[in-house]
């Protein structure tokens, strides 16, 4: 298969079935890589797609590929990118660049005055988002709202994230700033 063969697009309601298994592949890839993923429920993912706040890749054939969202914080101040996942049959194909870009895109005409954001542990991840502009900053750079970090918790490190009192933990705080560009 080649990336030529995946379509990525904006996330509809004929998509929301994919909720639960999207779910699954986040919680099951977060085990198989033994890194710290918050857990997103089928229903919080179909509310993202539902309400057009998601990128989505499938085949030609219509065999799911990949998925990320967004989620807006502080009133549109920060936006976050999120739950980014390819299916493993599909990784290694340019398909997350390609949820990344559509992602990154959709941020800037949905909110072209917000921070973008994103938490990793990922070194490719990290590298997308360095590609499209994203800096490593601080914690304190990004969004402080207590819903973001409560979404943690389902974290196998957010034991570390409280410890260091919302500081500090193991993935890497990046950021998109519209006014240093």
């Amino acid at each position: 298969m080649e990336s030529s063969d995946i379509v990525v697009r904006l996330a509809g309601a004929a998509d929301a079935d994919f909720a639960l298994p999207i779910a699954a592949e986040m919680e099951a890839s977060a085990k198989v890589r033994g890194t710290g993923i918050a857990k997103r429920s089928p229903e919080m993912i179909k509310e993202k797609i539902l309400a057009g706040k998601a990128v989505i890749a499938f085949t030609k054939e219509g065999v799911w590929a990949g998925f990320s969202y967004l989620q807006e914080w502080e009133q549109g101040k920060f936006i976050s990118n999120s739950g980014l996942i390819v299916a493993p049959a599909f990784r290694g194909l340019g398909v997350a660049a390609a949820i990344k870009q559509q992602l990154f895109t959709l941020c800037r005409l949905r909110y072209p005055q917000a921070r973008i954001f994103g938490i990793t542990t990922g070194g490719p991840v990290m590298k997308l988002n360095a590609r499209l502009g994203f800096i490593p900053v601080t914690y304190a750079d990004i969004t402080q709202d207590p819903a973001f970090w409560e979404g943690c918790k389902s974290c196998v490190n957010y034991p570390i994230l409280t410890a260091k009192e919302n500081k500090h933990c193991l993935c890497t705080a990046m950021l998109f700033d519209p006014c240093l560009q």
